[in-house]
C-alpha cells in the first residue's frame, strides 16, 4: 500500500504546532477570554474581583435573566453610554446568549476600540445558567440545576 492509498488521519492533517507555538498561541487565548466557571467563583469569593461583567443583550433579554451584580449595556449603546456607566481603570468582561452568539464578542470589540481592558465570557448567559450559577429576573433570583453536560453532578468544580 502506498502512501497515497493510506488513509490520512483527519487529526494529524495538519500537524500540531510547536510547543512554544502552542503555548504562545493558548496564552493570548486566556488573555482574551474567561470561561464562566471561573467568572463565577470571581464574584463569589466576596470581594472585589478586580472587573465588572458586562451583559450586552437587549433589555428584554435582561429582563429574561442576567448574571447577578452585572451592568446592563446593549452593544449598540457602548459608544454613547460606556464612559458614563464604566470606569476605563476596571477590566470588562462581556457576555451574550452563548456559544452561538458573538454578541459579547462585538461588545467586546467596542469596548476595546474605547480604550477598556477587556474579556469575553466564553458560553455566555447560557452557560452561567447550564452550569447551575444563580441568575437574576425581572422577578427576581432564580437557579436552575446543573446540567450534567456542562458541570459535574458531585463535585463543587470540573477541576480544569
Amino acid at each position: 500500500m502506498t502512501t497515497s492509498q493510506t488513509a490520512v488521519n483527519p487529526v494529524l492533517r495538519v500537524a500540531p504546532a510547536e510547543p512554544a507555538t502552542a503555548a504562545a498561541h493558548f496564552r493570548a487565548s486566556l488573555a482574551f477570554h474567561a470561561d464562566v466557571s471561573d467568572v463565577a467563583a470571581a464574584l463569589a469569593a466576596g470581594e472585589d474581583p478586580g472587573f465588572v461583567v458586562l451583559d450586552s443583550r437587549s433589555t428584554e433579554a435582561w429582563d429574561q435573566g442576567h448574571v447577578p451584580g452585572a451592568v446592563h449595556l446593549p452593544t449598540a449603546l457602548i459608544a454613547e453610554q460606556a464612559g458614563q456607566l464604566l470606569d476605563d481603570s476596571v477590566p470588562v468582561v462581556t457576555y451574550c446568549w452563548g456559544p452561538g452568539c458573538n454578541g459579547a464578542a462585538r461588545a467586546a470589540l467596542a469596548l476595546a476600540e474605547l480604550g477598556f481592558q477587556v474579556k469575553e465570557m466564553l458560553g455566555g448567559f447560557e452557560y452561567w445558567v447550564r452550569e447551575g450559577f444563580e441568575y437574576e429576573t425581572w422577578e427576581g433570583r432564580e437557579r436552575r440545576a446543573a446540567d450534567p453536560l456542562t458541570a459535574p453532578v458531585a463535585a463543587a468544580d470540573c477541576g480544569c
